[in-house]
């Protein structure tokens, strides 16, 4: 979120407060942005030039437990530093960043670049973990700029292996898991993440769930494991971008999404809130048709700054 929409950001924040116990790990949205952000370079017609409450950053999570006083990213994005100006709203810091984890889903744009902000030129963090995969890790101490975050110990890489549960705290684990997605550079997972009530999914890119169901995941069986599922959502159909074959973007479609979930119980079909939306997905405006309709069939969108007890 940015400067114009702060006073209603605050509001949600204040209107959930008195929902969560205070000792209740949380997840916090801090982004529902494809890699890019809203609006994107290139985009000038885009209408969030004009209105600042359009704008989104690229999308990431935050898992805050209030017990140990520790905080852990998902994701670090672009807009980094926005993000933890928003997290130390919500759960404030003594020392920044304050950060006691980032994990990375995979070495795309918007889900890894924000390290750069650790480094050298900008804050001259000293040894945060960064949880990855094996590729992942090779690529970035192999490569600058980030091996140069590496060597001068602005961030310690930590190997994950694919299935096997990280534990944070005695009652908080992380678990990635490997999701079909375009692996150029590293791996590409998803997590779970567990705390002593509740449990998540977060999945911000996959090619399909066809290709995930025939790695052994179903998706109506993870979902019914967990109790909020935060998916992929970066096209609501085809046809979203004018003039470009877009079956060279594998997502599922959130119309496809919704098709496949169609007869599952309401209260399983509440879990899934789409995330990592497009610039060009109308369901971005909560009055629009598309995000109507995702709301009427039982679904949710995720809204930054959302929260969600653990």
């Amino acid at each position: 979120m940015i400067l114009g929409a702060s006073r209603l950001l605050l509001a949600l924040v204040l209107s959930t407060a008195s929902s969560l116990a205070q000792d209740m790990p949380l997840m916090v949205v801090l982004g529902i942005g494809q890699d890019g952000g809203v609006p994107q370079l290139g985009s000038e017609d885009h209408p969030a030039w004009d209105d600042p409450d359009l704008r989104q950053t690229a999308t990431s999570l935050a898992l805050v437990d209030p017990k140990s006083g520790q905080r852990w990213l998902f994701e670090a994005t672009p807009d980094i530093r926005q993000q933890m100006r928003l997290l130390h709203t919500i759960a404030p810091a003594e020392r920044s960043p304050g950060i006691a984890g980032i994990f990375l889903t995979h070495a795309h744009m918007g889900h890894y670049t924000g390290l750069l902000f650790l480094g050298h030129e900008s804050l001259g963090a000293q040894s945060v973990p960064v949880f990855t995969m094996p590729r992942m890790a090779t690529f970035l101490a192999s490569n600058g700029p980030w091996d140069q975050l590496v060597r001068y110990r602005n961030i310690q890489l930590r190997v994950m292996e694919a299935c096997r549960p990280i534990r944070l705290t005695e009652t908080l684990t992380v678990t990635p898991f490997l999701v079909p997605h375009r692996p150029e550079y590293s791996e590409v997972v998803g997590y779970r993440i567990a705390g002593p009530r509740h449990s998540v999914l977060f999945i911000p890119d996959i090619d399909s769930w066809e290709q995930w169901d025939r790695q052994g995941h179903r998706l109506e069986d993870e979902l019914a494991q967990v109790d909020r599922a935060w998916l992929d959502g970066t096209f609501y159909a085809d046809g979203e971008i004018p003039g470009r074959d877009m079956s060279t973007f594998p997502h599922p479609r959130i119309s496809e999404t919704m098709n496949r979930l169609a007869d599952l119980p309401r209260s399983e079909r509440g879990k899934l809130h789409f995330i990592h939306l497009n610039h060009t997905n109308p369901a971005l405006r909560l009055d629009s048709k598309e995000a109507q309709a995702i709301l009427e069939s039982g679904f949710g969108l995720a809204r930054t700054g959302d929260r969600f007890g653990l």
